[in-house]
C-alpha cells in the first residue's frame, strides 16, 4: 500500500493569476485577471487535482473507485494520479454497448494510466447512488476499494477546493468559474475572504445547481458558507453543447491573448462575464477573476465527436 504524498509530482501551486488587457472589459471599467488552474500539473489540470487531493489523502494508497461517461476528464485525471502515485483505479463507465467495442482517446489513455473499466447499462448508472445498485456495481471490486462519486464532487472534494479561494484572498473582487455539479463554486466561495464574491456560470441546463452547491456546503461546513450566487443563461444549450457564436467567441479570445479556449466550460464562462459586463453587471474598478479550469478531454482545443457519449460528471 503507497502513502499518499503528492510532493513528487511536482505541481504549480499557487496556480498562477495573470492580469489580461482586453478593452471590452476596460471600457467598462473592469480587469479581468485569468486564475491559471489549468497550469497546476499536466495530467492532473485545474479542480480535478484539488478535487481529488483530500479524498487520495483518505483512500491512502487503496484501490480507487469512481465514475463516469465515456469522454470523463475526471476519470482521466483519476486515473493519471494512480500512475503518478501508485494506487490502482477502477472506473465505471456509463453506457454497456460500449463493452467490446476500441476505446475512445479518453478511455485508452485511462486503461494505459492502468485504469480497470467497467462498462454498466445505462438505467443501473443512473441509480448507481441507491445503496443496492451500488453494492451490485461493487460486488467485483477489491473489498477495501475507496469510493469517490461521479465528477468527485463530495464533502471532501469541496473541502479541497477551499484553498482556491484563499489563493484568491485580496486578489480580486468577484471570482468566476464554470459549474458542472458546483463542487468547485460550493469550495470557493467558502475559502474567499470579506467582500470578496465567487460566480458560478452553470454548463447545464435544469436550474438544479443552487441546491447542489448548497447541500454539498452543508455537507462540508455544516451550512452555507461564502458570497456565491449563479448566472443561469450562458450554457449554450446545455451540456456538452456549443452554438456557432460561441465558437467565434472562443476563437476570438484566443486571436486576442494567444490562449487556447475550451469550449465546454471555459468558452461559457468567458462569454457569460464578458455579457455580464456589457449588462454593468460589475461596477467600474472591480477586479473579475475568471478560473481557467483546463480542458474536458485533455487538449484545450478538441470536443468530442459530435453525437458521442458526454458525462456531465467533469464538474467544476
Amino acid at each position: 500500500m503507497s502513502l499518499f504524498d503528492p510532493s513528487q509530482l511536482r505541481l504549480r501551486l499557487p496556480s498562477p493569476l495573470e492580469e489580461v488587457a482586453d478593452e471590452r472589459f476596460a471600457r467598462h471599467g473592469v480587469r479581468l485577471l485569468l486564475k491559471r488552474d489549468d497550469l497546476i500539473h499536466p495530467d492532473l489540470p485545474g479542480n480535478k487535482w484539488r478535487k481529488l487531493a483530500l479524498n487520495l489523502r483518505a483512500a491512502a494508497g487503496r484501490p480507487v473507485l469512481t465514475f463516469g461517461g465515456a469522454y470523463s476528464n475526471h476519470l482521466r485525471a483519476t486515473a493519471a494520479a494512480g500512475r503518478l502515485l501508485g494506487f490502482p483505479t477502477i472506473g465505471v463507465v456509463r453506457g454497456d454497448e460500449l463493452a467490446g467495442r476500441p476505446l475512445n482517446p479518453s478511455l485508452a489513455r485511462c486503461a494505459a494510466d492502468g485504469m480497470r473499466l467497467v462498462f454498466v447499462d445505462r438505467t443501473t448508472y443512473r441509480a448507481k447512488d441507491d445503496p443496492v445498485v451500488l453494492a451490485e456495481i461493487l460486488r467485483d471490486a477489491p473489498p477495501d476499494a475507496y469510493v469517490v462519486p461521479e465528477g468527485g464532487s463530495n464533502a471532501a472534494a469541496v473541502r479541497g477546493c477551499v484553498e482556491l479561494g484563499r489563493e484568491m484572498a485580496g486578489a480580486a473582487d468577484v471570482v468566476a468559474v464554470a459549474c458542472g455539479t458546483g463542487g468547485t463554486l460550493a469550495g470557493l466561495a467558502a475559502g474567499l475572504g470579506p467582500g470578496q464574491r465567487a460566480l458560478g456560470i452553470p454548463v447545464l441546463k435544469g436550474g438544479f445547481l443552487g441546491e447542489a452547491v448548497t447541500a454539498l456546503q452543508e455537507e462540508a461546513f455544516g451550512g452555507r458558507t461564502g458570497d456565491w450566487g449563479l448566472d443561469e443563461r450562458f450554457h449554450g444549450g446545455g451540456y456538452a453543447r456549443t452554438t456557432p457564436a460561441l465558437d467565434a467567441f472562443a476563437q476570438d479570445f484566443e486571436a486576442r491573448h494567444g490562449l487556447a479556449i475550451e469550449r465546454l466550460y471555459v468558452a461559457k464562462m468567458l462569454d457569460g462575464l464578458l455579457t455580464l459586463t456589457e449588462e454593468g453587471a460589475f461596477p467600474s474598478g472591480t477586479r473579475l477573476a475568471a478560473v481557467i479550469t483546463g480542458s474536458e478531454d485533455g487538449s484545450n482545443l478538441r470536443t468530442p465527436t459530435p453525437g458521442a457519449d458526454q458525462s456531465a460528471d467533469s464538474s467544476r
